[in-house]
């Protein structure tokens, strides 16, 4: 009960502090504007924006957002035991919850104002400014308001942590998830958004080429994932016990549903309705096909059978790895992107976890960190000059690569280390045994199915 109180008492002290800066900054930015108006009698006119564009942005964010919920769910709850499917929901939801208020509170404007080389400032902080008459758009994106643009890279800062949740699945404690995702955003994922994806990042600077997100999602989500398995440790029994996914049938759901989703992924980063995103889109396709085929041959090689699930992470994987260059190469780029990746993400599969002892559940960093890192170095390779300018070389995009690998693996063995200082960051032994569904939500996927594993 005390701490129950003790946690009453914190949020209540943190809704108070969040209700009095946001009434702060709604009360001074009219007052502000007004003051501006009254000392100049010239009418500023409206912005204008494109209203394909928009439409265009605002589904696009749709299509990101059902990529994590509930397609992030599904993919990687139907691969995990039955006693622990519904945690990866409650993890997914409560960090997305977490991010959203965060975001809007300071992550936006650390990511994408002005500021320096290494984060923006402090214009944006509680969404100031984002919403009225007047507002224009984003230099990033002009042609469509600076809300939606907002709303547009939220979707993809809460998918980039839910992807690091597979890797801590079946052990990680959901308060812990919380806090982690609350600090992990604000302190690497926000940085290193600004570092690439803004022109006065010093990465931008340098002229990184990372059309939506190769670097910023999945190289950042692959390497938290590992460093986070290996301060977390394995689950009991790993290497010892078969851990079989429960359901195929929800992970293939899930991935078709990350699959749709993806093209307003790649296609939305044009934030225009333009040729350059039907390009991307296009690209997706054929790379992700291109890394279905190559996979599932593997599997065939390897077993002699054509594994769903193998087909289905190779379409994962060269969808990962055709990221960072949708918007940069044509077909016969995407179609080399993507079976590099079905090949080269399906020995990491195969081999990572025995070979180095790491229990990353759902192999996150096989996929999303050796996806990202393909699809990274290989995006300057491939690049058309026809389509967009090609500013980096493979070893600019390397350095983007080690910085967000040493950076965002740097940070997470910080944060973790000093959350376990306060609290232990997985469940208890007992807990685990039983499963975290019934452990720590008192609820079961199917009550009258036995308990898995």
């Amino acid at each position: 009960m005390n701490r129950l109180a003790r946690c009453i008492t914190v949020g209540a002290v943190a809704a108070s502090a969040w209700f009095t800066a946001a009434t702060a900054f709604a009360q001074s930015a009219p007052a502000a504007a007004a003051s501006a108006a009254a000392a100049s009698p010239v009418t500023t006119p409206p912005p204008v924006f494109n209203g394909a564009d928009t439409a265009w942005m605002l589904i696009s964010t749709v299509l990101v957002m059902i990529m994590t919920m509930p397609g992030i769910m599904l993919f990687y709850g139907g691969m995990l035991r039955s006693k622990n499917a519904l945690s990866i929901v409650a993890h997914t939801v409560a960090s997305a919850s977490v991010i959203t208020v965060l975001w809007a509170m300071f992550g936006y404007s650390i990511a994408f104002t002005a500021g320096g080389p290494w984060f923006g400032d402090t214009s944006r902080f509680f969404a100031a400014g984002l919403i009225g008459a007047g507002v224009g758009g984003h230099p990033i994106a002009p042609g469509i308001p600076e809300s939606v643009f907002f709303l547009f890279q939220l979707s993809f800062a809460i998918i980039t942590f839910a992807l690091v949740l597979g890797a801590t699945a079946e052990r990680m404690r959901l308060g812990v998830t919380i806090v982690f995702a609350a600090f992990w955003m604000l302190l690497v994922y926000a940085p290193i958004a600004h570092w690439i994806w803004h022109p006065n990042g010093w990465l931008a600077k340098m002229g990184h080429m990372d059309f939506a997100g190769g670097t910023v999602v999945h190289i950042a989500s692959g390497v938290t994932g590992l460093v986070a398995a290996i301060v977390l440790g394995p689950r009991r029994g790993f290497g010892k016990e078969p851990m079989i996914p429960h359901n195929l049938m929800l992970t293939v759901l899930g991935a078709g549903l990350l699959w749709a989703g993806w093209f307003g992924f790649n296609a939305g980063s044009a934030f225009e309705a333009s040729p350059r995103a039907a390009g991307a889109l296009l690209a997706t396709q054929v790379a992700a096909c291109a890394g279905a085929m190559l996979w599932g041959f593997c599997e065939y090689v390897r077993r002699g059978q054509w594994s769903v699930l193998g087909m289905m992470s190779g379409a994962i994987a060269g969808l990962i790895a055709v990221t960072p260059a949708s918007g940069y190469v044509g077909i016969n780029g995407a179609l080399s992107i993507g079976a590099a990746a079905g090949v080269l993400c399906f020995f990491a599969v195969v081999y990572f976890k025995s070979l180095t002892g790491i229990d990353d559940s759902l192999d996150v960093f096989a996929l999303h960190g050796i996806g990202g890192l393909i699809g990274t170095l290989l995006t300057p390779v491939f690049a058309l000059v026809a389509i967009a300018p090609v500013t980096a070389t493979v070893w600019t995009n390397c350095i983007g690569a080690l910085a967000v690998f040493a950076y965002a693996g740097g940070m997470t063995w910080v944060i973790l280390k000093v959350i376990s200082l306060v609290m232990s960051l997985r469940v208890g032994a007992a807990q685990e045994s039983v499963g975290l569904d019934i452990s720590e939500h008192g609820e079961m996927l199917a009550p009258s199915a036995p308990v898995q594993g």
